[in-house]
């Protein structure tokens, strides 16, 4: 019968030790790696040669100014109210249904479609082509589409 281990003596590397093993663990990566090295020295060496590094330390550098003026950029009246239309524009397009989005969608890329194919006579229309044309089902169906969105729009304009 095998006698019971009683204790367990856990090896500490020394600090030499602990750094030998690293730099063995280093040397065999960079053996591995030795082509994607190369390719990031010469990048690198591309980037310096055309003065990027050196754009980027003066940026660096030069920090606390160009955040001043991003912010004084920023602030400026014409972008407040950009920023102030991106985010009324978001709010109107998250509050309405993706699915009337993408019929309407659809309904003026097909709109803009017959307009060119028949858009291009030059005639003019008379009162009587246009009563007449209103009893055509998808004109009359756009017509009422664009009047019943007048309708909604003057109400919300009060």
């Amino acid at each position: 019968m095998a006698v019971p281990i009683t204790s367990i003596k856990k090896t500490e590397l020394t600090p030499e030790e602990l750094k030998q093993k690293k730099l063995g663990e280093l040397q065999s990566l960079i053996a591995e790696q030795d082509q994607a090295l190369n390719k990031i020295f010469e990048i690198t060496g591309e980037l310096d040669g055309a003065g990027v590094f050196d754009a980027l330390k003066a940026m660096v550098k030069a920090k606390d100014d160009i955040a001043q003026i991003a912010v004084d950029q920023a602030s400026r009246e014409p972008m407040v109210n950009i920023i102030n239309h991106v985010l009324n524009a978001s709010g109107v397009i998250a509050s309405i249904d993706p699915d009337v989005t993408a019929r309407l969608g659809a309904s003026v890329k097909r709109g803009l479609n017959e307009a060119e194919l028949y858009g291009g006579n030059g005639q003019k229309v008379s009162i009587f082509q246009l009563m007449t044309a209103l009893n055509d089902t998808d004109i009359n169906r756009a017509v009422k589409f664009g009047l019943d969105f007048l309708k909604g729009m003057g109400k919300e304009l009060k």
